[in-house]
Parts: structure tokens; sequence; C-alpha cells
């Protein structure tokens, strides 16, 4: 094969969508990766194990609830939008609405939560700080990064990526150059602040580019128990990816909770490129789905052999290079070595779960989606209960295992199960 016939190939494979928008989505979750690696660094060293499992345990608590601070209102722009992008400037000024009535009362409620279920050592004026941050201006950009793939920009929902971690990585090293002795508060406040300048610039750019939001009250209360739905169901995820360590903060000890969520941060930054591919494929699979569960079925087989085979190499990966972990952040973080190796097998797991996932939601099955992810989450809990008291990080990290693989066995007998029915029904209606 000669050189010029390589690069024709090499065209005509970007100029399919999918690979298109999945080159964006992984060059700026490359740059995402340098920057969010840089920011952890930077905010472990600084804060130490204890300032830093407390702020890793109030993050964990809002990120639980944050779903609920939207109500699903952007997967719901992503479905009709997708489908119809004369929809937009309604949908969009919908999900605006939606989140600033909901994330001040969720506001309210992670206040009180966090009395509850955190250490005492957490001040509310942290918890109030954080939940601001998460629930309403990083709800922004997270609305924002999906009306770009509403419309198929993902150049820009690749650039909002970015910014998800660049704004802290600004914040980390104003704090660590002239605030460093100022304490968890004033991280918090600096957390707070680039969050909030960043969701303006986007809601801007959101605005000029695709077009600016127009109210359409009568669709907002239609939607809303989908939107539910979907909020149900990330929140569900969300619990399985983070109650382990709010849990810690309560359970257990505040330098356990750092350590562990410095493995898990490992894991998280490993796990990027499946998340790029999901992010491309997500409106490609209400696409195809609105037929049926066949229709998004056949999409994920497409993509299984790729993201299951890059799950297995990260894991492998990081099992492997987990000895370098305290040469990066500091000997404080020596067990963070046993505690990567023993979650390394969670990104093959979870980039199993993501197909199967977003083959059910694709297709209108979001309430079978959200009852699985509901019930492992419950699991999680109790589990968590038991183990964290008796074996602090390690029950946490055995804990997330079973989770996840119980997940991932569930959503895909979901999807099997309702392919199944389908074909049956198929197969009557032609008798």
């Amino acid at each position: 094969m000669n050189f010029n016939s390589f690069q024709a190939q090499i065209v005509r494979l970007l100029q399919k969508p999918l690979v298109r928008n999945t080159f964006w989505m992984l060059l700026s979750q490359g740059l995402k990766l340098f920057v969010q690696a840089a920011y952890f660094v930077i905010i472990a060293r600084a804060l130490g194990t204890e300032q830093y499992g407390a702020f890793v345990g109030i993050t964990s608590l809002v990120a639980i609830l944050t779903p609920f601070a939207n109500l699903g209102s952007g997967d719901i722009l992503v479905k009709n939008v997708s489908r119809n992008r004369a929809l937009f400037k309604e949908y969009w000024a919908n999900a605006l609405f939606t989140c600033a009535i909901a994330s001040f009362f969720i506001t309210i409620l992670v206040l009180v939560a966090a009395q509850i279920f955190l250490s005492k050592s957490i001040s509310l004026w942290v918890a109030l700080l954080v939940a601001l941050s998460d629930l309403f201006f990083l709800n922004i950009l997270s609305m924002a990064a999906q009306a770009f793939i509403s419309v198929g920009l993902l150049k820009f929902t690749a650039q909002i990526y970015i910014l998800y971690s660049l704004k802290n990585f600004i914040a980390a090293i104003i704090f660590i150059q002239f605030l460093k002795n100022s304490g968890i508060e004033v991280w918090s406040f600096l957390y707070l602040a680039s969050t909030a300048i960043s969701a303006l610039g986007v809601f801007i750019l959101v605005n000029y580019l695709i077009g600016s939001p127009k109210l359409g009250k009568s669709n907002i209360k239609p939607e809303l128990t989908q939107g539910f739905l979907f909020s149900v169901s990330l929140s569900a995820k969300t619990i399985n990816n983070n109650i382990d360590k709010t849990m810690l903060a309560s359970l257990s000890t505040l330098a356990a909770t750092g350590i562990y969520a410095a493995a898990y941060r490992l894991i998280d930054v490993a796990f990027v490129p499946v998340t790029s591919l999901a992010a491309a494929a997500y409106a490609k699979f209400f696409q195809q789905g609105e037929g049926g569960i066949r229709g998004s079925l056949k999409f994920a087989k497409r993509l299984l052999p790729i993201v299951g085979g890059y799950g297995f190499v990260a894991g492998l990966g990081l099992f492997l290079l987990a000895p370098v972990v305290p040469y990066i952040l500091g000997g404080e973080y020596t067990d963070a070595v046993a505690a990567l190796r023993w979650l390394a097998p969670i990104p093959c797991l979870k980039a199993i779960q993501y197909l199967a996932a977003d083959s059910l939601t694709g297709s209108g099955f979001q309430w079978g989606r959200s009852a699985i992810q509901v019930a492992i989450a419950l699991f999680n809990l109790l589990i968590n209960l038991w183990l964290i008291p008796a074996y602090s990080w390690k029950g946490a990290a055995w804990a997330s295992l079973a989770s996840d693989g119980l997940l991932m066995l569930s959503l895909w007998g979901m999807v099997f199960w309702l392919y199944r029915q389908e074909v049956q029904k198929i197969k009557s209606n032609e008798h």
C-alpha cells in the first residue's frame, strides 16, 4: 500500500461522523487527561490526605445528588434535538429553567445530608460552596456539552470537557501560589469561582453558535417522568462510583478516604478513552434505537470489541504501573499502590456496562436501566455498610468490584431479554 492510498483511507475514515466525533473527544480527553492529572497531583499534595479526603467526601456526596439538579433535562435535550434540530431553542431553555429551580432545592438537601452523613470536621461553608459549584454551575457546563452533542458539534463538546479540568487546574495553581496555607475553605471558594466563570462562558457560546433559549413550558411537564428516570439512572451510577468514598469519610478515617480516592482517580483517568467514545456515540444510540432494541443492540455489538479490549488493557496497565504512584503523589500515598491493584479490573467492567446501558436508553427502555442501577446502588450501599467498618478502604474496593460486576451482568441480561421479547413480537405479527 503506497502513502497516497493510505492517506486517502485515513481521510475517508475521518469523514465518518462517529469516527470524527470520537477523534475530537479523544483529542480533548487526552488534553484533559494531562490537565486533570496535574490538577490532581497539585491539590492532593497541597491539601494532604486528611483535607483532600474531606474535600472528596463532600464532592462525592454532592455528585450523588447532582443529576437531580437538572432532572435529566440535558438528556431530554439530546433525545429530542438529535431527531429534530428545530426543537433546540425550546429544549435548551427548558433545561436551563429546570436546572435553576431544581438546584436550589437540592442545595438545601445537600446541607442537611452533610450534617448527617459526613464527618463533623467538614464545615457547612465548604458543603455550600461545593454544592453551588457542582449543582448549578457545573450542570450548566454539562448541559452545554450535551447541547453540542445534540446537534453533532462535538468539537465544542470536546472543548467544554477540557474546560472541566482546566478550570480546576487554574484554581489549583492560584491556590498553591498565593493561598496554600489557607486550607480547604479557601480552596472550596476558588473551586466555586472557577466553575461559575466557566459556566457563564459556555452559556454565551451555546447561545451564539446554536441558538438562544426560548422557553416552552408546555413540554416540561410531559417530559418530567422520563427526565426523572434519567436523573435516577445517573444518580445511581454516581452512587456506585462515589458512595464508597462518602462512606469512607464517615465510617473510616479521612486519611483512608484520601488513599482510596487517589487510587480511584487514576482509574477514572484510565477510563477516559471509553467515555470519549461513549459521548461521541450517545446521540447515535437514540437514532439507532428509535425503532426498538434491535437497532441499538446492533450498534453496541459494533463497539464491543473496541471498548472491551481497551478496558482489559487499561486494567492490566494500572496493575503493573501501580508502584509508581507514591513517587508522583508523595510518601503519604504508599497504600494507594495496593488500592489501585485491587481496583484494576474496574475499567473493563465499566466499559462493557456502558454499551448495554446506552442500548437501553437509546431504544426507550430507560426505566429498565434505571431500575437495575438503583438496585445495584442499594446493594453497593449495604455491602459498604458491612465491609468499610471492618476493612476500611479494602472493604470499599471489594464492594466496588462486586457491584460493577453485578451491574454489567444485569444490564446485558436486560438487553437480551428485551431483544428476545421484540423478536418474538415481530414473529407473531408476521403470522
